[in-house]
């Protein structure tokens, strides 16, 4: 390598979110491994140069990022199998969820984003985790306590329809307006890992909180195809390899970012209700109507792609 190359990843955090410094891993790595043959260089939040979270996607797709990351929600629209990804309750636990986007689910995500999308070569996922549910009215104790609630969500199909199953009004809004309308009290909640709702200060204007785990996600890792297909094949696997260890990492960090934004919501006089198992069956049972839909939509033999636990 004559020149060095330009590697520029951006998201939408500071350096100190778990996906921030998920990147610095894969770049540290890379620059330890290959040293003046890269330069590395950071855009950690888009959103401070004027643009919206969901511009990450087309920001990589068109190689003005290198590399981005994004909740895969956000590409259901043209990756439609991303839908089975969004299921409420899809997992067991958080060991299940993760052996799933380790093993055939992820690799079948991987497959049918890149098949529909030709820009992207995908990386690996980064944990948006399990979201729970905060808002300013009411403790959320069973289904009723959610009704007519009005909910920010992220964009999503599933999203809406999961919400409008049990009983709340869907706001789907991207990060920014959706954030100023939890402050502003033009929704009543918002849903969210409890890391996230503190990250973006929802705590301060939330009493309530309720431990849903109604949703695990994952934040894809979308490299831009053209940049990563013409470099060297000793640089190609570098960088899986840097974004594997950079998905352990940041798993490992958002275990403790959660229970210290545990602890932040508690000490902000947050309240935290733990479902009962009757309550969380109530929920479960509320969204499956999706489940069945998503049976004769993919088949069963997506289902089985989640290991047993």
């Amino acid at each position: 390598m004559s020149n060095p190359i330009r590697i520029t990843m951006g998201g939408y955090g500071p350096p100190s979110t778990t996906c921030s410094r998920g990147m610095k891993v894969m770049g540290d790595t890379i620059a330890e491994q290959f040293g003046r043959d890269v330069a590395v260089h950071y855009v950690w939040n888009v959103m401070d140069l004027g643009y919206k979270g969901a511009d990450l996607l087309w920001m990589a797709e068109d190689g003005v990022l290198s590399l981005s990351y994004q909740s895969t929600s956000y590409l259901a629209d043209r990756v439609p199998e991303l839908d089975f990804a969004d299921l409420p309750f899809l997992f067991d636990d958080v060991a299940q969820a993760r052996a799933a986007m380790d093993g055939a689910l992820g690799a079948w995500m991987t497959q049918k984003i890149e098949e529909r999308i030709p820009g992207y070569r995908v990386l690996g996922y980064f944990e948006n985790g399990y979201r729970h549910i905060s808002n300013r009215l009411r403790p959320v104790c069973t289904l009723a306590d959610l009704k007519n609630m009005k909910v920010r969500l992220m964009p999503g199909e599933i999203h809406r329809r999961s919400f409008e199953l049990m009983g709340a009004v869907s706001c789907p809004l991207d990060l920014k307006p959706g954030l100023e309308a939890v402050v502003s009290g033009a929704v009543d909640a918002q849903e969210n890992p409890f890391a996230n709702t503190v990250d973006y200060g929802a705590h301060t204007v939330h009493r309530y909180h309720t431990r849903t785990a109604h949703c695990y996600l994952s934040r894809g890792i979308y490299m831009n195809r053209a940049q990563f297909d013409r470099w060297p094949k000793e640089l190609q696997e570098g960088m899986r390899a840097a974004a594997r260890k950079a998905v352990l990492a940041q798993r490992a960090l958002t275990v403790e970012e959660e229970k210290a934004a545990r602890k932040a919501i508690e000490a902000a006089g947050g309240e935290i209700v733990e479902l009962t198992p009757e309550a969380r069956h109530a929920f479960v049972q509320a969204v499956k109507p999706l489940h069945d839909e998503a049976r004769q939509r993919f088949g069963d033999e997506v289902f089985a792609l989640i290991p047993r636990t």
